[in-house]
């Protein structure tokens, strides 16, 4: 348990704000692709002919049970499905082969002119926010189906994580070639006024001119960044910095330590920048935060990951690769090498571990995601770098994939392991995703490089499975398959390192049906960055009652004839105009009272608490929908 708050403050030497030193506007702002503005645009790809595989796929197979059509190689270490189409996907370029099950490629839009490997992905309105490591692209997709180059921001420095947040786009920087005025031409020399290593600030109030009113420098860079708000609090918006490469000079950036030993050391802590929303030139580092120290001692190297054989690590953790906050619930998860964290940030500007865990199975623990109920986290293990197989049929299925943990009184236990349930033998790990807002059930979507996409269900928190995937051959052309893949206002935004951006949709299948879909899609979000977590809430609509009908009927509680009245009461109640919508309100009110006291079958599917918890929700849902009818 951690519960000091041994922080350094802000020293003095450090106080001058950063943001305020002299810096060019945007260098290089170009409409690669497009004739000015959202007039024009790169036109989508065509979608090639998905591949076909050798045998009917698939058939209505338990997802949770891979014993049959399985193929056992003499050196593997699991089994899977030998039907499933990803197996026989061949290289190709910008229209390989495609394998889908459950999503369906919309549109594809290239990577523009003098644009590099993609990263990652953030939401505003209409527009979609694309990392890349020479800058950033942004996107109109109002119409997913034909997304369109809105503007392009030459401004290298490395892989470019972004975030939104109401007219500031934020940019994470790390590379020590990356230039104060964005330019591409490199820094000289070990010490330069000239280099940026930090959190850059964009004004996009004007979507067609991005300008950057801010660089916050910080010691070790930013690998990633993560937004944090406070509920209540909208005059500030805080920034978590992680910086995972080697400390500047001190020359360079007063206050900067790279002596490890040292209690001032720039290792071991993680950065929160505060920048207030009306002037976001103000931006400024305020806390230097020891979340690794010691409980007991207060040794700020005070945490370790664990060996293959269980044994602790030989060096301690000195930074977070990437933080998930969910300021909803109070909660971050801090993903961070060799150790997931949980962290307390009801304060935002001081963030305090409350529980850690190790895990001997995991590499390089690398992003976060919590369920909607903040009762669960994911953690990934990005064992390689994101530059290594470690989905092939000899690496052990808790190997390079995602840790399952509920979340009990403050803190976490292992639940299970989730990973691709074939074996990929290209650059294939666990990377970034995001929930999909099916309701009264836990789904996400994630990226796992040239493992493509997959989407999967841990509502059960110990027996996670797959429910829809998507994946191409590998890219003939360069590049690692899916950095991100989250689910926006709809849809399925997949960030290709090679390929540019890929929108999907999702159909029904075999655990996902077109009314759970439909409900997801009625959740419409201003904004959306998978590092912030938002908690999603669904509107009062019949679909959402159609949906949770739909859950209970696979899981196999209730009787053919009780799932047939609901779905006719609903349908009834929906059409009903008139008089008949108060007669259409009591028999929803009836019969949801009669559902709330019924005795469920024992579930095929999921389990007692699962369907209990569907049936709370299809009662509330359409008591709420009576409501709304008298």
């Amino acid at each position: 348990m951690m519960e000091q708050t041994n922080d350094s403050p802000r020293r003095g030497r450090w106080t001058r704000r950063l943001a305020a030193l002299p810096v060019m506007a945007v260098a290089g702002l170009v409409a690669a692709g497009c004739g000015g503005g959202s007039g024009g645009g790169a036109a989508a790809t065509p979608a090639p002919t998905p591949v076909t595989p050798p045998a009917p796929y698939p058939d209505p197979v338990d997802p949770t049970d891979r014993t049959p059509n399985v193929v056992h190689d003499d050196d593997a270490v699991w089994s899977w499905d030998e039907r499933d189409p990803r197996l026989f996907l061949e290289p190709g370029g910008q229209n390989a082969p495609q394998a889908a099950y459950g999503m369906e490629l919309m549109a594809n839009s290239p990577l523009p002119e003098g644009f590099g490997t993609n990263s990652d992905l953030a939401f505003a309105g209409n527009y979609a926010f694309v990392g890349n490591y020479n800058g950033y692209n942004i996107y109109d997709v109002s119409n997913p189906a034909n997304p369109v180059l809105h503007v392009s921001v030459l401004c290298p420095g490395n892989q470019g994580d972004l975030s939104v947040h109401g007219n500031l786009l934020f940019k994470s920087v790390q590379a020590a070639s990356a230039r104060l005025d964005c330019g591409p031409q490199g820094v000289d020399g070990p010490v330069s006024p000239e280099r940026f290593r930090g959190v850059r600030i964009f004004d996009i109030s004007d979507i067609q001119n991005p300008t950057q009113v801010a660089a916050v420098q910080t010691c070790r860079g930013s690998h990633t960044h993560t937004l944090v708000t406070r509920p209540g609090d909208d005059a500030n918006v805080y920034v978590y910095v992680s910086g995972t490469s080697g400390v500047r000079s001190g020359e360079e950036l007063p206050g900067c330590v790279s002596d490890r030993d040292d209690p001032e050391s720039s290792f071991f802590q993680i950065e929160v920048i505060r920048v207030p929303v009306a002037a976001p030139h103000e931006a400024t580092v305020i806390r230097e935060s020891r979340v690794f120290a010691d409980a007991e001692t207060g040794d700020i190297a005070g945490l370790r990951g664990l060996t293959r054989d269980g044994r602790p690590a030989q060096s301690p953790i000195n930074a977070c690769h990437d933080i998930t906050t969910y300021p909803a619930i109070g909660y971050a998860g801090g993903a961070c090498s060799g150790n997931g964290l949980l962290l307390d940030i009801r304060d935002p500007a001081n963030p305090v571990r409350v529980h850690e865990v190790a895990d001997a199975n995991f590499a390089y623990w690398h992003s976060a995601t919590f369920n909607n109920d903040g009762t669960t986290v994911i953690f990934t293990d990005e064992w390689g770098g994101g530059s290594s197989p470690r989905c092939r049929a000899i690496d052990p299925p808790e190997w390079g994939g995602n840790a399952i943990f509920d979340i009990v009184d403050g803190r976490m236990e292992l639940r299970s392991y989730y990973k691709i349930p074939v074996p990929i033998n290209p650059t294939c790990v666990a990377h970034n995703g995001s929930l999909v807002p099916v309701p009264g059930r836990d789904i996400k979507v994630q990226s796992w490089y040239e493992g493509g996409i997959s989407i999967f269900d841990f509502t059960d928190s110990a027996n996670p499975f797959e429910i829809a995937f998507f994946n191409r051959g590998p890219n003939t052309q360069g590049g690692g398959g899916f950095w991100s893949a989250y689910w926006y206002n709809g849809y399925v935004y997949g960030a290709e390192l090679g390929r540019g951006l890929d929108i999907l949709r999702l159909t029904p299948a075999e655990f996902l049906s077109a009314n759970e879909i439909e409900a997801a899609m009625t959740v419409v979000m201003d904004e959306f960055n998978a590092q912030h977590q938002p908690r999603i809430e669904w509107p009062v609509t019949f679909v959402l009652a159609r949906a949770h009908v739909d859950q209970l009927e696979r899981a196999g509680v209730l009787s053919s004839g009780m799932v047939e009245r609901l779905r006719t009461e609903l349908a009834s109640a929906e059409g009903a105009s008139g008089n008949a919508r108060s007669q259409a309100a009591e028999r929803l009110t009836s019969t949801a009272g009669e559902l709330a006291g019924a005795t469920l079958a024992a579930p095929v599917h999921g389990t007692p608490e699962i369907a209990n918890r569907q049936r709370e929700l299809l009662v509330q849902a359409m008591r709420d929908l009576a409501g709304t009818l008298r």
